[in-house]
């Protein structure tokens, strides 16, 4: 199985898991993400790799337009749902990958991802649609699970994402980010970062996760050095603290 594929059927199967996790119905970057579109009067937005649609409902009232992407059609035919339930009439669904945007040149006024980047298989060529499909003056804003700076604990988690989903590519550090948008042509910054408590047991069966990984990921958190345990924060349940970012760029 091709990794689009894979992506596209491992959230096809979760999509009412993910519309009713708090994890991500929930957060200041959903404020945030709000007030930046509501800052641009009568905004069209492309919300790429829309999941559940939480980005895509925290911005439609404040903006003329939203289309909600995603490579997994069940994730869509969620997002169609709980878009109609709530109201929000602008909302409208599309389905394919990232890097192959099916949108003319300078279609919105607002590019958005949460939460999504990490499975994308091509970043730079996901950034450089996201380049031609943006109006002039045109603004960025994208939140994801950040990459550590120290060696040590970066593969960990990458290690722990990779067993709890195998779709999972790379969560990027903040400087990998900088340089993946400038090299696409954006000026770029971290604007915010926080941590994520992560509660060990809802994580694994959102994802069903085998249990096997299940197991594996149990033994990487109990086997880690004490420094990876202490900055992460784990816990007797496994349960333990993630780092995101949201990066703006224009």
């Amino acid at each position: 199985m091709k990794h689009h594929d894979q992506v596209a059927d491992a959230f096809g199967s979760t999509a009412a898991a993910y519309l009713t996790s708090q994890t991500h119905a929930t957060g200041a970057d959903l404020r945030m993400l709000a007030e930046s579109i509501a800052a641009t009067p009568g905004a069209t937005v492309l919300d790429m790799g829309c999941g559940a649609g939480h980005a895509s409902f925290a911005v439609a009232p404040h903006a003329k337009d939203v289309v909600a992407y995603d490579i997994a059609p069940q994730m869509l035919a969620t997002v169609d749902g709980a878009a109609k339930e709530r109201g929000l009439a602008n909302i409208r669904t599309q389905q394919g990958a990232a890097e192959t945007l099916p949108f003319d040149d300078h279609s919105f006024d607002w590019v958005i991802s949460r939460m999504s980047a990490h499975h994308w298989h091509d970043v730079p060529a996901a950034l450089a649609e996201v380049r031609r499909v943006l109006k002039r003056g045109g603004k960025v804003l994208f939140v994801d699970i950040a990459g550590i700076d120290h060696p040590l604990l970066d593969t960990h988690i990458q290690a722990i994402e990779l067993l709890r989903d195998g779709s999972h590519i790379r969560d990027y550090r903040a400087d990998e980010w900088v340089a993946l948008f400038d090299a696409a042509g954006f000026k770029a910054a971290i604007r915010e970062r926080w941590r994520i408590d992560i509660e060990f047991a809802s994580w694994v069966a959102r994802m069903r996760t085998p249990q096997p990984r299940v197991v594996a990921i149990h033994s990487l958190w109990d086997g880690a050095p004490d420094e990876v345990r202490q900055y992460f924060d784990v816990q007797t349940d496994h349960s333990f603290k993630l780092d995101a970012l949201m990066i703006a760029a224009q």
